[in-house]
């Protein structure tokens, strides 16, 4: 899909540690601050236990997962929009990248010392929020200074154009971000050329010691309760731990490991998730032959462009989907018998893909 999702949080959260955990791409780890001035890029699988069970009782020779790209944007510092710390790289990174996962750091290490000299993650995320502000103000200050001179030479758009961004403009002095404001989808697009940085969807999550895992500890308690008015949620993990768990090869030896600290999965696997739905991503399947495989799309994309993820010429010489939902194959156990059912949809160019839909494409070129 080309969607891209950033990690982003202030140095020596814990950010490269999680990346390693979920990434195919291994990044070097150290405990100094600012040691590194590029990005990480990497992808993961996005894990998902309806194709694991399909390809119980379907076989096929290889089993895909749908994938996700992931960046691992170096250690931002206060005054970052001001060129501290690597600064502007930092920024320019964070502009690319569709979504974000802020990782806070909610874990004591006499050792690791905090970059502002103490843990405190809620002023952690105000120090992240209000950088991205600053650059996002000077982007919407540009673009006034350029939509009030062709309103002096008569531009008809100018005009309801500068309302928009004085509104988006007072919201953020006012240290909220954009991502919160309302507006219509009319006035968004007055803004989406500048690719505002606090517009971009944003989770967090709460990177602990190992021993705090499954109940949390007080500093996410502050997260949660500075999140709670805003309909938000973090996620908790333990890095460290689940990095340990990430380099052990055999299945059965992780899966050991995760029970002896209480876990039923990787809570990297829960990030990677929630940042699919941050993208607005959604997956088909494809199964039998060669391959079970997830395919990514974005959530509202019909049949014929589905299809296009596969190969361009599905796409362009599409007839129709046949479509089985996966609850209707889990439950009669094969296609054969879900057409039997009656539970096999034929579906033409204007059907939307429902996540889950497992789609045989009918085409010709």
């Amino acid at each position: 899909m080309g969607l891209k999702c950033g990690i982003v949080g202030l140095t020596n959260t814990g950010k490269t540690t999680m990346f390693n955990c979920i990434s195919n791409t291994k990044a070097s780890i150290t405990d100094f601050a600012y040691s590194t001035n590029k990005s990480n890029i990497g992808v993961c699988a996005v894990p998902d236990a309806r194709l694991s069970r399909i390809h119980t009782f379907i076989q096929a020779e290889k089993l895909i997962f749908a994938t996700l790209d992931i960046v691992d944007i170096p250690g931002l510092a206060k005054g970052a929009s001001q060129g501290e710390g690597i600064g502007n790289s930092f920024l320019a990174d964070v502009r690319l990248c569709d979504a974000l996962v802020h990782v806070l750091r909610c874990f004591d290490n006499p050792n690791l010392p905090h970059v502002e000299g103490s843990i405190d993650p809620v002023r952690d995320i105000e120090i992240i929020d209000f950088e991205l502000q600053i650059k996002d103000l000077e982007q919407i200050e540009r673009k006034i200074q350029k939509v009030e001179k062709a309103a002096k030479v008569g531009d008809k758009n100018a005009k309801h154009d500068l309302e928009v961004l004085l509104k988006y403009k007072h919201h953020i002095e006012n240290f909220q971000n954009a991502r919160t404001l309302d507006v219509t989808e009319e006035e968004r697009a007055v803004v989406k050329d500048l690719m505002l940085l606090t517009a971009k969807s944003m989770m967090y999550v709460c990177n602990v010691n190992d021993r705090d895992a499954l109940q949390g500890n007080a500093y996410v308690e502050k997260v949660k309760e500075y999140l709670r008015p805003h309909g938000l949620t973090p996620l908790v993990i333990a890095a460290k731990i689940e990095s340990e768990i990430a380099e052990l090869e055999n299945p059965d030896d992780r899966q050991a490991f995760l029970e002896d600290v209480g876990l039923s999965e990787p809570g990297v696997n829960k990030v990677i998730r929630e940042a699919y739905r941050l993208l607005n991503l959604i997956s088909f399947f494809t199964v039998g032959g060669k391959e079970n495989r997830a395919w990514t799309i974005q959530s509202g994309m019909t049949a014929p462009r589905a299809a296009g993820m596969i190969h361009s010429d599905l796409e362009r010489g599409f007839i129709r989907a046949e479509v089985i939902k996966y609850e209707d194959l889990l439950n009669l156990g094969s296609e054969i018998k879900c057409k039997e059912a009656g539970k096999l949809s034929v579906e033409g160019k204007n059907y939307i893909v429902k996540d889950g839909d497992i789609l045989h494409i009918r085409y010709n070129v």
